[in-house]
């Protein structure tokens, strides 16, 4: 048995070795049970002491960052064994709704919940800049934002179904876009051009950015009140996650094009609020998380569009309440964010990178 252990110990050694430019494993993962291993909190080394709000793993670098209520944002070295604390930083009375990293991973953007600053924290100079004001924002806080794929921007959420285009060399607002109903997620198409906007009236709207078009829209199946939104990276599904805790996979290509499209499958694991959706970047597993109830987690299989049996199975509480949910560029790690200040850690064992 020992032998096992130390076997896995080796291919985890590997695995940190090479990030290498993997491009997909050959062999699809398979359905049913998803071999996974639970690993020391990405944050155990400084675990936060209010709900965590954010986890998310650097797009290039061995590294997760943590961010939450205790106005704080943290970054770990991801090595499975002690996961080291690279730095922490102190944000003076900003309890952090989201932090999130740029596209070339150089900056934190992080936003709060009560105001209309923000802060951009440059990891190369270890330097915190707070944005007070934002040309051309008419809004009175920022709290929901998102990175846009091309680079440089960032999509923000406003009131009244208002999403602002805000470009960070200049700080100011370059376009504005309008849904019925207040805004209840985003997600990009892969290239970035076009973006899935989903309503608290049940609607999904597609806009293509750059001609600030609404180019499609249709009711989200059966949603009374929609709740989040994501986009896989290969193109292929879009989830749409509501207050029943439905969550509706869609074929992407038919939310771009038709005006009824119907779900591919509609996922009734989730008994309360399906607040926060993530497909991995190899797009074989959608993560689903109600922040309302506790171990209400689910990994689904695609393409079967199954639901993974073996988490989370414990004798014991494992997640507690999840708000975020991301996995490593290639993969190999799943974490989340609790209310509990941590970050649990699942190694997937059938990914061989990072």
């Amino acid at each position: 048995e020992d032998d096992d252990d130390d076997d896995e110990e080796d291919e985890d050694e590997e695995l940190l070795r090479r990030t290498g430019n993997f491009v997909g494993s050959s062999d699809s993962l398979p359905s049913g049970v998803l071999r996974m291993k639970k690993c020391l909190h990405a944050n155990s080394a400084r675990p936060s002491e209010d709900r965590l709000t954010t986890v998310q793993f650097h797009p290039s670098a061995q590294v997760v960052m943590t961010a939450g209520l205790d106005q704080s944002v943290s970054l770990f070295q991801v090595d499975g064994k002690t996961n080291p604390k690279i730095q922490s930083i102190h944000l003076e009375r900003f309890p952090v709704h989201r932090a999130q990293f740029s596209v070339d991973g150089e900056t934190v953007i992080a936003t709060s919940l009560k105001n209309k600053m923000f802060y951009v924290y440059d990891m190369m100079e270890g330097r915190v800049t707070p944005v007070h004001t934002v040309r051309g924002l008419n809004e009175a806080r920022v709290k929901e934002f998102s990175v846009c794929p091309e680079g440089g921007t960032l999509l923000l959420t406003g009131t009244n179904g208002y999403l602002h285009l805000l470009t960070l060399k200049t700080k100011e607002v370059v376009s504005s876009l309008k849904i019925n109903g207040d805004v209840s997620g985003v997600a990009f198409s892969p290239d970035g051009s076009k973006v899935f906007a989903n309503s608290e009236d049940g609607e999904v709207y597609v806009w293509d950015l750059r001609s600030s078009r609404c180019v499609n829209r249709f009711p989200d199946d059966g949603c009374v009140k929609g709740t989040s939104i994501a986009a896989s990276r290969n193109g292929q599904y879009l989830a749409c996650g509501s207050e029943s805790g439905v969550v509706n996979i869609y074929s992407q290509e038919a939310c771009l094009n038709s005006a009824n499209p119907r779900p591919l499958r509609a996922v009734m694991n989730l008994l309360t609020s399906a607040t926060a959706l993530t497909f991995n970047p190899s797009s074989e597993i959608l993560a689903i998380a109600s922040r309302a109830d506790d171990e209400a987690v689910r990994l689904v299989h695609l393409p079967s569009l199954s639901v993974f049996s073996n988490f989370p199975v414990s004798k014991r509480k494992i997640v507690y309440r999840a708000s975020c949910l991301d996995f490593s560029p290639h993969s190999g790690f799943f974490s989340l964010a609790n209310n509990k200040g941590h970050a649990p850690l699942f190694r997937l064992l059938h990914y061989k990178d990072f």
